[in-house]
């Protein structure tokens, strides 16, 4: 018999913690391979923890609501026919981990130490280590607005309230506070009357609604708008649908087609594929285009195709239907939502024509598809102007104004319009 350490594993690109949420297992349950042992929650999604191996669950390390950090052991397997050299340790290494842990993270002026004695927020490691080198005291650590889970203070929310800090007098601490609270604004009293009911925001509200408050303070937000003739698009999706289902044994929306036009104007104007990092300008070298989907309880979450402008249509049309379905079906993994750098939101297929989408932090520009619509035209020839009916719908493009002008955001969304229109309708798929 031997014991071997469950670890947490990587969770996507820039994610270093999660909360522990549910024990599947409880103590002493036999596990199987890929079994789940436990949920965990990063800012943005909820996921399973399965197990790499087949045993059965001698001890839980942490209880539901303590942060795991990345490839640190939380429960303990004990497995047959494995000789003891052949495993990675036993619980001796665990408590010299969970030591380290303790005297990793000096006291904060006194007032923080490795228990959060005096305070009932919890502190990472990490985020204590940064307010002890910065000599940031109890109180003002807790009058820090947090982004994670259940308002918990990150890193980032730690190191963007010391770039306001640092930059004003002492005695303007008060006001610091509020600027790092993305400029909270107060609201009217509400009045409730008999008869209202109280719904509480989910988990994935309250993250939503932090992040379009927190874009709407950060990015300065100009839209722009064009009415795109879509007639030979729609005209060859009519055509080749059922021979594209029949030999792919997928759909073919408009959603593919519209994105991998996206991601080709991209490729022509890279200066919207990029963030503010301060002062700095980041230039994307990968086109990974976020999808806006709606969820069947309200929500909404943007899974990212990946290096969008190497897919044909195929590609595109799989990786969409894919990342949908696994969206609705809670299915998605922390990596399906991470690195996105320009978003995409079909507000068309609700019925909107147009409207003014918020920009998904920390990208620049997000561009929202209307319906589409038969519409009575004039038509130019050779021979006069006369009016038919074609297929129209209009591009709503929100971006920020604080790096993109009216001039790059217009001829942006413009040149989408000419691609549209002069889509080839002979084409194969």
């Amino acid at each position: 018999m031997a014991k071997v350490e469950i670890k947490l594993p990587k969770m996507g690109e820039s994610v270093s913690e999660a909360t522990l949420t549910t024990w599947l297992k409880n103590v002493g349950d036999t596990i199987k391979l890929d079994d789940g042992i436990a949920e965990v929650a990063t800012d943005k999604v909820d996921t399973e923890v399965p197990s790499e191996i087949e045993g059965v669950l001698v001890e839980q390390l942490f209880k539901v609501g303590d942060i795991l950090k990345v490839d640190q052991a939380f429960a303990i397997v004990e497995i047959e026919g494995a000789d003891s050299s052949e495993v990675v340790n036993v619980p001796e290494i665990i408590e010299m981990k969970q030591e380290e842990i303790k005297v990793e993270s000096p006291s904060i002026n006194n007032s923080i130490d490795t228990s959060n004695q005096g305070t009932d927020k919890f502190y990472s490691p990490l985020v204590k280590n940064i307010a002890a080198k910065e000599n940031i005291s109890l109180a003002e650590l807790d009058a820090v607005k947090g982004s994670g889970s259940d308002n918990r203070l990150t890193k980032n929310d730690l190191l963007e309230y010391l770039k306001i800090r640092n930059n004003v007098n002492q005695t303007q601490t008060v006001q610091v506070v509020e600027a790092a609270e993305v400029k909270k604004i107060a609201s009217t009293p509400i009045t409730i009357s008999s008869g209202d009911e109280i719904i509480e925001m989910t988990r994935m509200g309250k993250l939503i609604s932090q992040h379009m408050t927190h874009s709407v303070h950060t990015s300065a937000h100009v839209q722009s708008f064009i009415e795109v003739d879509v007639t030979n698009m729609v005209k060859w999706r009519e055509k080749v649908k059922n021979k594209f289902q029949k030999a792919e044994g997928e759909k073919l929306t408009f959603t593919p087609i519209l994105l991998q036009t996206v991601a080709k104007t991209l490729r022509d104007y890279p200066m919207m594929n990029i963030s503010v990092d301060g002062d700095n300008i980041i230039k994307k070298k990968s086109i990974n285009l976020g999808m806006a989907t709606s969820l069947d309880d309200g929500n909404l979450i943007v899974p990212v195709i990946k290096n969008a402008d190497q897919l044909n249509i195929v590609g595109m049309a799989k990786s969409v239907n894919d990342l949908a379905n696994r969206a609705r079906n809670n299915q998605l993994k922390p990596d399906d939502i991470q690195g996105g750098t320009f978003t995409v939101t079909n507000i068309g297929s609700f019925g909107s024509i147009f409207g003014t989408p918020i920009i998904n932090q920390p990208q620049v520009g997000i561009l929202a598809l209307g319906a589409i619509r038969k519409v009575p035209s004039v038509i130019e020839t050779e021979d006069g102007d006369f009016i038919g009916i074609r297929h129209k719908m209009y591009l709503s493009i929100s971006y920020d104004h604080r790096v993109v002008n009216g001039a790059l955001g217009g001829l942006f969304v413009k040149r989408v319009a000419e691609y549209l229109e002069q889509f080839d309708i002979n084409q194969d798929i």
